[in-house]
């Protein structure tokens, strides 16, 4: 359900798409999970707030934050974000969306690798609801993705997930842009931890050393047996196939082999040939499967995805008309994520 009355479409003009007098429309936001991914976003609505109004014709109140820290905590007439105490007034996240009046979801809750729960739990609450819901969780399109999309459809809502892979780069809106073009493969980096590690131990540190290096500098998390062992590399794989390449993939399908048994000798001395090591992903059409693998591999130090350091991103496509397509992120942060899905929140409203 979305608050306000209903607006005209916005006029073109020279500056773009602008609203038409009296067409402001306010939506009620929800946050589910509260850590580092939806605080940079609510700090971002709050910077683009002017142009979201002037520009596009959408204001908003924050009316629901929920995680396990603060608890379940809704107002439908507004939270001040920044100063919150912990509540429980409600007992499940329908409850919470209800009295919160939800009109979008931004659900940013852990990872789970097994089933993406709960977050394929809250998306199918949020939709049900009548809420659009975007997420930066990964788990939700590997486990869940048809079922949620085929949900949306049915309630006239968006499922969005932009944020999910090469943080707020538009990867999965990208094909909207290209109807009918068959993607027939990809491959790319796309872990950053893993590229932080073989970037320090190509300089002579030992994996241990460049791990902890890692963790000094905030790239990699305390416990990243995820990253170096293959696996957020493995999901994000399996999310593009089972988006872009429409074909639903388990991560056990998916060939994977960590960096963890590199030497440094061995980092050393394939760039001292001309080579360098990286974690890559790949997906491949074969008559109606697809294979898929991630795995650390020798790559020329021409080609374009040697070249890619530090927390930087790369992606090749490889589709029907097009041989050929790449992107290439460069070290983003968090404002990245968070932009994503604030790309999102306008695509949901079409706006």
């Amino acid at each position: 359900m979305e608050s306000g009355a209903s607006a005209p479409r916005s006029d073109k003009g020279k500056e773009g798409l602008w609203p038409q007098r009296g067409s402001i429309r306010t939506y009620n936001l929800c946050f589910l999970g509260f850590g580092n991914v939806n605080r940079t976003l609510a700090q971002l609505l709050e910077n683009r707030a002017p142009e979201l109004r002037g520009r596009y014709g959408i204001d908003y109140r924050f009316s629901g934050i929920a995680s396990r820290r603060l608890g379940w905590i809704a107002d439908p007439n507004g939270i001040e974000w920044k100063r919150l105490n912990p509540a429980d007034n409600f007992s499940d996240v329908h409850s919470w969306l209800a009295a919160a009046r939800a009109d979008i979801l931004f659900e940013a809750t852990s990872l789970n690798l097994e089933t993406g729960q709960p977050a394929v739990d809250h998306i199918r609450a949020a939709l049900n609801h009548g809420a659009h819901t975007i997420t930066a969780n990964k788990g939700p399109i590997v486990h869940a993705y048809r079922e949620l999309r085929d949900l949306a459809a049915a309630k006239g809502k968006r499922f969005l997930f932009e944020s999910t892979v090469m943080d707020g780069v538009p990867v999965f809106s990208f094909f909207d842009q290209m109807p009918t073009v068959c993607l027939q493969g990809f491959h790319g980096i796309l872990n950053s931890t893993t590229n932080v590690i073989l970037s320090h131990m190509e300089q002579g540190l030992n994996f241990d050393e460049a791990l902890k290096k890692a963790q000094e500098l905030g790239v990699a998390e305390t416990e990243a047996t995820h990253d170096v062992d293959g696996w957020d590399a493995a999901v994000k794989t399996a999310a593009l196939i089972s988006v872009l390449m429409d074909f639903p993939i388990r991560l056990d399908q998916i060939a994977r082999d960590g960096i963890r048994d590199l030497t440094p000798q061995a980092v050393r001395t394939a760039r001292r040939d001309g080579w360098a090591f990286k974690l890559v992903c790949r997906a491949r059409r074969v008559g109606n499967e697809v294979q898929a693998s991630v795995q650390p591999e020798k790559i020329q130090s021409t080609q374009p995805m040697a070249k890619i350091t530090g927390t930087s991103s790369y992606i090749y496509f490889e589709t029907d008309i097009f041989p050929g397509l790449a992107i290439t992120e460069e070290n983003p942060g968090l404002y990245a994520t968070a932009y994503g899905m604030l790309a999102d929140f306008l695509r949901a409203v079409g706006r």
